[in-house]
């Protein structure tokens, strides 16, 4: 999409008008300020210098004589008086002299040039540059002062390279939703002859990162026409009713050059819930934004052409207004994406890059599980970052296996030394997870484990990969994760006989799992299928509230401790069995540094294969 910029006047054109006021000043004013001082002297003086014919020019005046000395140098006043002789004694001395008949002034003429005359320019000059300053911040005609009345959206307008639906991989659910809309924009007389009517709105919700945002370029360059962006919060400002009067000009300018895309992004900032009580506080200038952008909305007619599309990460705390049929009709999810969407989004990014021709975006796109379109955006710059910090110009796959790591875990710190009794533990942590995986029933095969330090602060982590999306955990898979967190501690137990301070983010996984379990997932049979937690913001990492009785949180406290301790101990047994493989495993991992998930297949089977 290409920015469509309002024409500004050249900068010479201002440097004229300085020029002009420079000029003027020159004109005016300095020749008043660069005047010789008038020295004021009695007659007797002036009499003297006529005697020593030490007078140079002489201008006699009805109410005063102004004269020069011989040099000129200095000019002085002297007030007339009655001397007939005055000419010839002149005539005498050499000096130049004039008589100065003055016309009296009107003063009316007087005051008009002397006070009313000035006070015009300076006010005429004042409006000028205030309306100049207008114009250049995008007020225009009619707009409040510096443009505070102006929306400032961006517009764009279709180019050679504008984005298309081509250019945005894994939310083939949400392309098929708006390409309905492209339809629409091209072919309004099909839905105008079967009495439709498009959408007024269309919100997109989904979590950061998800392509919202490219999704709505990517409507406006499909249907060729323009295309205006703006963020919820460019309506907040500090003067109450600017962001109202920012709504007016923006829906102003979309009529005028339908039809046409409208996308406000983060709509959120300006459409939160409306407070129910009558003292609404420092709320009044948002609540008096949405209210005029209600408006606007209801204002809209079927044919007008305008689509006002929106997006947010917290669907949950939008107006009910806001939401309701006639305004934003349709809800668009754009969540992050499947197996096969990751494995498109990275193809897509890809092509910006030179990729080896063995590489597999499948087994990549496996190891991202979870990552938004942004993340995916992301691993692909790092790992031709590191290509290039190679000395090569085309990535592997190895790149971006490194390039998932570094978005999981961090960059490896060159400088992190740990001692041999440390790197030990480590080892033995590391292992008792992995192994404590491999031994159950429904777990993620291990794809690899290192011990080599993250700048996140892990001293080593071990990476499962499923071969595939799932979208539902049984209770049994739920519990085998708890145990395989548990199994680094385990593994710290069996081997060493005391504990480190290591298994921290094990321990918070663990017990969030197992929470989630009693208070969400109805599996407990103390419960049963009664909600003890809501989850708030779900695209902004599912912020949880209890909604149950203190004595209820303490018997939730009480069961979370009951499900963590059962499967501690169930790894902790798993670990005691295998322990030949424990130590056998750690050996490697500790000789190696990082192996693979082929390399601790290949150790723990060995002895089944004899």
């Amino acid at each position: 999409m290409k920015e469509v910029k309002t024409p500004k006047k050249p900068l010479i054109y201002y440097y004229g008008i300085v020029l002009l006021i420079i000029l003027l000043f020159n004109l005016l004013v300095t020749p008043m300020l660069s005047q010789r001082q008038v020295v004021e002297v009695d007659y007797g003086t002036f009499m003297d210098m006529i005697d020593e014919k030490n007078i140079g020019m002489v201008q006699v005046e009805d109410s005063q004589i102004l004269f020069t000395d011989k040099d000129e140098t200095t000019v002085y006043e002297t007030a007339p008086m009655e001397d007939p002789t005055l000419t010839e004694r002149l005539y005498h001395s050499g000096a130049k002299f004039t008589r100065v008949i003055e016309e009296p002034i009107s003063p009316i003429w007087s005051f008009l040039l002397t006070f009313v005359l000035p006070i015009l320019i300076f006010v005429g000059l004042g409006q000028y540059m205030s309306k100049k300053l207008m114009e250049q911040a995008g007020g225009g005609k009619g707009s409040m002062a510096f443009g505070l009345g102006k929306s400032n959206a961006k517009v764009y307008v279709q180019s050679t390279k504008g984005i298309r639906f081509s250019d945005v991989a894994g939310e083939d659910e949400a392309k098929e939703s708006l390409s309905e809309i492209v339809d629409y924009l091209h072919n309004p007389q099909k839905y105008t002859e079967a009495g439709a009517a498009m959408p007024k709105g269309i919100l997109l919700v989904g979590p950061p990162g998800t392509g919202k945002t490219m999704l709505a370029k990517a409507v406006a360059g499909e249907a060729n026409v323009p295309f205006f962006s703006i963020s919820g919060s460019e309506f907040v400002e500090m003067f109450v009713g600017m962001g109202a009067s920012k709504v007016r000009d923006l829906f102003k300018q979309a009529k005028e050059k339908a039809p046409c895309i409208v996308f406000i992004d983060e709509i959120d900032a300006i459409g939160q819930k409306r407070s129910s009580g009558s003292l609404s506080g420092g709320n009044d200038e948002r609540e008096q934004t949405l209210n005029q952008l209600l408006t606007e909305m209801d204002g809209f007619e079927e044919n007008t052409g305008v689509i006002i599309l929106a997006a947010t990460n917290r669907p949950e705390s939008l107006d009910p207004a806001l939401t309701r049929p006639g305004r934003f009709d349709r809800r668009v999810p754009v969540e992050l994406p499947d197996l096969a969407g990751r494995e498109a989004i990275l193809k897509v990014h890809a092509k910006k890059i030179k990729t080896a021709e063995d590489v597999d975006f499948h087994t990549i796109a496996r190891m991202a599980a979870g990552a938004s379109g942004a993340e995916l955006a992301n691993i692909i710059n790092e790992a031709a970052l590191r290509a290039v910090r190679s000395g090569r110009i085309i990535v592997n796959e190895a790149d971006l296996e490194e390039s998932i790591e570094v978005v999981i875990a961090g960059y490896q710190k060159k400088n992190a030394v740990l001692s041999d009794q440390e790197k030990k533990v480590v080892s033995y942590h590391e292992i008792g997870h992995a192994l404590v995986a491999a031994m159950q029933n429904h777990s993620a095969p291990v794809q690899k484990i290192t011990i080599i330090p993250r700048t996140s602060g892990a001293l080593g982590y071990t990476m499962q990969v499923d071969t595939g999306d799932k979208y539902l955990l049984t209770k049994e898979e739920i519990e085998n994760k708890i145990a395989t967190y548990t199994g680094g501690r385990a593994a710290e137990e069996v081997a060493f006989g005391q504990i480190t301070t290591g298994a921290s983010n094990d321990i918070e996984q663990a017990t969030k799992l197992a929470r989630a379990m009693i208070t969400r997932y109805g599996m407990s049979e103390d419960f049963d299928m009664v909600a003890m937690e809501m989850v708030q913001n779900q695209y902004l990492g599912g912020d949880s509230s209890l909604t149950c009785s203190p004595e209820t949180q303490k018997e939730i406290d009480r069961k979370v401790v009951e499900v963590v301790r059962a499967q501690h101990k169930k790894a902790r047994k798993i670990l005691e069995d295998n322990r030949d493989k424990l130590d056998e495993l750690a050996k490697f991992l500790y000789e190696k540094e990082t192996i693979t998930g082929e390399e601790f297949m290949e150790i723990l089977t060995r002895g089944e294969k004899q």
